[in-house]
């Protein structure tokens, strides 16, 4: 059984920075993409950034600016986003997400591409 698990979400003040985490099991982590998904109250989730298993390729959306930064460590099955420098617009829940690897699904990331997806992890940025 594939599982997506996020974690580091949390309450943080604008300016402020927050690290997620997306532990993957039951798949060979190699052959896969991974993608950041957000999505805010009232609007239609958002592909963030995403990461080719390899490292090599990465893409971030244009609205996250340079504050934010994916990796990967393959040896643990986990791909990381650091998150810098939070705005109050960056609030939503925050989803982790696997697709088989193909540079389609990295530049920018199709929701409807991507087969496995965690349950989420709440980020709220305060002002």
């Amino acid at each position: 059984e594939v599982q997506l698990v996020e974690s580091g979400g949390g309450l943080v003040q604008a300016g402020g920075s927050l690290r997620l985490s997306c532990a993957a099991s039951g798949l060979v982590f190699d052959d896969y993409a991974i993608a950041w998904f957000r999505q805010a109250p009232g609007k239609e989730r958002e592909g963030v950034s995403s990461i080719a298993s390899s490292g090599d390729l990465i893409y971030y959306a244009n609205s996250i600016e340079d504050r934010f930064t994916i990796s990967s460590d393959n040896a643990k099955n986990t791909v990381d986003l650091q998150m810098n420098s939070l705005k109050p617009e960056d609030t939503a829940v925050y989803y982790c997400a696997a697709g088989p690897m193909s540079r389609q699904r990295i530049y920018p990331p199709p929701e409807d591409q991507f087969d496995y997806w965690g349950q989420g992890t709440q980020v709220t940025v305060s002002t």
